[in-house]
């Protein structure tokens, strides 16, 4: 099941993310993902783990094209641009495309609606000043940043370009200056977060919607962030003893049946399987809305805590 984006391409509508995963387990994880059928990687320069997700990817394309083993044909292979790469658009694109032994991106993204002092091509700090506040480079625009992202498209470098974590007026902005107008925005959305007006809006100016943290971050936000999950909802294990399903799988359901695509994050087998088993069911209009009725307006991903700023004031 996928999603045509506004460029013409398609783009599964499940895919995984591999934030805060190394070695090995990314090794494993890719491998195992792709057996269970996902064709969509959500990685970033930020991640710091490119080359083992390139090195996975082209060894088991070379094993794919020797016996046959798996119809590797991968449909979105997305990436994003980090906050001090902003004046270095198309240096940082070549060099996450050199570590992840890729000739193209299907989607390229803007992490963060914001430029930060330059610590050198793909390093992926976030500078702080001596005041512990994050170091904002006040002198690039997010449509400068964009106009050399649509370079990227002319230079063959990405298929569709896209943003993440824009609000409605950001959003706004960016297809009022773009030559090319974002096919995507990432955002956090989750039953505990909808942001209905945001996702209505992109969806109505043919702006893809992919939800980061479709499961309300669960145990990595919780240990970082000490948030609240919406996975231990009542509401959600209701339903997920009526359909027979995880309350994950609820969730996921609920953000698909929503026409945005979803991008879960698990290093465990049993959950990569679960939660690709979502495609065998339909929530009823009813449950539909008493999911909706759940939302907090409740963001459990909170960069300010190690960037001394809350972006999102």
């Amino acid at each position: 099941m996928a999603i045509t984006l506004n460029s013409g391409f398609k783009m599964p509508i499940i895919g995984l993310g591999v934030w805060r995963m190394q070695g090995q387990e990314i090794r494993d994880l890719i491998l195992n993902s792709i057996k269970i059928g996902y064709r969509h990687f959500d990685c970033a320069a930020d991640y710091k783990n490119e080359a083992e997700v390139g090195e996975r990817l082209k060894r088991l394309l070379i094993v794919a094209l020797i016996i046959t083993l798996l119809p590797l044909a991968f449909e979105s292979a997305v990436f994003q641009l980090w906050n001090s790469d902003h004046g270095h658009v198309v240096e940082a694109c070549k060099d996450s495309l050199k570590k992840l032994q890729l000739d193209y991106l299907d989607l390229y993204l803007v992490h963060f609606p914001v430029a930060t002092r330059h610590t050198g091509v793909g390093t992926t700090d976030s500078a702080l000043g001596e005041d512990g506040v994050l170091d904002i480079d006040t002198t690039i625009s997010l449509e400068t940043t964009w106009h050399a992202m649509e370079d990227l498209v002319s230079l063959g470098l990405v298929r569709s370009i896209g943003i993440s974590n824009y609000d409605i007026f950001l959003t706004r902005d960016c297809l009022a200056y773009s030559k090319i107008k974002p096919a995507v925005n990432q955002i956090e959305t989750h039953p505990y977060f909808q942001r209905d007006s945001l996702v209505k809006f992109c969806q109505k100016h043919g702006v893809c919607v992919t939800a980061h943290t479709p499961l309300g971050g669960a145990a990595a936000n919780t240990e970082w962030f000490g948030s609240v999950s919406c996975l231990d909802d009542q509401v959600l294990k209701s339903l997920a003893e009526k359909y027979k399903k995880t309350a994950a799988q609820i969730a996921l359901r609920w953000g698909i049946q929503r026409n945005t695509v979803v991008i879960p994050k698990t290093s465990k087998l049993e959950r990569l399987k679960e939660n690709f088993q979502v495609f065998d069911f339909e929530l009823s209009k009813e449950d539909m809305e008493l999911i909706g009725s759940m939302d907090k307006k409740y963001r459990t991903n909170q960069p300010a805590k190690f960037w001394g700023i809350d972006l999102y004031a």
